[in-house]
């Protein structure tokens, strides 16, 4: 990398994120209340959504925001898929799923993030790459309810085999860690049952966070250069900085999270750091052999190498509570976030501008 493209790392919305990683590393007592974090997520949520909508609305949807949109859902299905016969080889079958949609599945804040360091960069995205994250919030969710309904069938039926054969009944799942970790994890208070695809689809298309970035995807595009300049205050003035506090809170998140890495396997800490290479990887080939310029190519990369650490541990929770939250909410949270937050994007962007100038 370049010193120019090594100055994304003193952009001070990273940097915050670094100082809430050492204060947090530190144990310090500074902190952001709960209230304050929750509207600042809002806040961002309805910020991008808003600015993409608006700049789809002045663009249109030409032909390479469609191609855009036609890679995004490719990828959304792709990545779950590659991470589930990945993991199936060394974890049980329900962590294996709900790690692969978690890593199928995008991070907005990573997005956010990344967003604006290209338009500092001056390789601001299209606004067609909103749409590409809205979209990319969902199939893997589906795809890793459906792996998960099957591998249950699977454990019913060799289960009903063993009992008929006279032997000890099989645990569900496969692995050392399945029995005692999914009862271990229903001890602590995790739910018993578990929803099939139509209730899966209603948790993740009226989930808070989705609504909204939907809806202000909408409002944007309708309200057009009028809703634009009234909301320029709000919505762009003083979006870095309000950027910047929100990613100090990730810091002091993320260092209180990494306490719970020791607990998890090394192949899966290592997963945690190569999937997303691989994610990037593939929206590299498919993104510059359609053409895409550097911001686009660059956040494609971004959301190919993110992984869900809010909408898919809310709805797979629920929908898979055979897997262990702790796998995947920290995996996603302790180790692939900072790492795309401080390494990643940086790398991608340097990568996307040697390909695509």
């Amino acid at each position: 990398m370049d010193l120019s493209t090594l100055s994304n790392l003193t952009d001070p919305v990273i940097l915050f994120f670094v100082l809430g990683l050492l204060a947090g590393s530190l144990r310090s007592n500074l902190e952001v209340p709960p209230p304050v974090t929750k509207f600042l997520s809002l806040y961002l949520l309805m910020a991008i959504g808003f600015k993409g909508g608006q700049a789809l609305a002045e663009s249109g949807l030409t032909a390479t925001a469609l191609t855009v949109i036609a890679i995004a859902m490719t990828l959304s299905l792709v990545i779950p898929a590659i991470g589930y016969l990945v993991l199936r080889r060394r974890v049980n079958p329900f962590d294996a799923a709900a790690i692969a949609a978690t890593y199928g599945s995008v991070s907005a804040v990573t997005f956010i993030a990344a967003s604006q360091v290209l338009t500092a960069r001056g390789d601001a995205p299209g606004g067609h790459m909103t749409v590409a994250l809205v979209l990319m919030e969902s199939p893997a969710i589906v795809m890793a309810v459906v792996l998960a309904g099957w591998a249950r069938s699977q454990a019913a039926s060799r289960q009903i085999a063993t009992v008929g054969g006279g032997a000890t009944p099989l645990a569900t799942g496969i692995g050392a860690s399945s029995g005692s970790e999914v009862a271990a994890g229903r001890a602590g208070g995790r739910p018993e049952r578990s929803e099939g695809v139509g209730g899966v689809l209603r948790g993740a298309f009226t989930e808070g966070t989705f609504l909204l970035l939907v809806g202000s995807l909408v409002i944007g595009a309708a309200t057009g250069p009028a809703g634009g300049e009234a909301m320029t205050p709000f919505i762009n003035d003083i979006f870095k900085g309000l950027l910047a506090f929100f990613l100090l809170e990730m810091g002091l998140l993320v260092a209180r999270q990494t306490r719970e890495v020791k607990g998890i396997p090394p192949f899966l800490v290592g997963f945690a750091i190569v999937m997303p290479l691989v994610g990037a990887g593939l929206a590299l080939l498919l993104g510059s052999a359609a053409g895409l310029t550097v911001g686009d190519l660059t956040l494609l990369m971004v959301l190919a190498a993110s992984g869900s650490y809010i909408v898919v541990p809310a709805v797979v929770r629920y929908a898979i509570p055979e897997a262990l939250p702790s796998r995947y909410l920290t995996m996603s949270l302790a180790i692939t976030f900072p790492f795309n937050i401080v390494v990643g994007i940086p790398l991608y962007h340097a990568v996307a501008e040697m390909i695509a100038r």
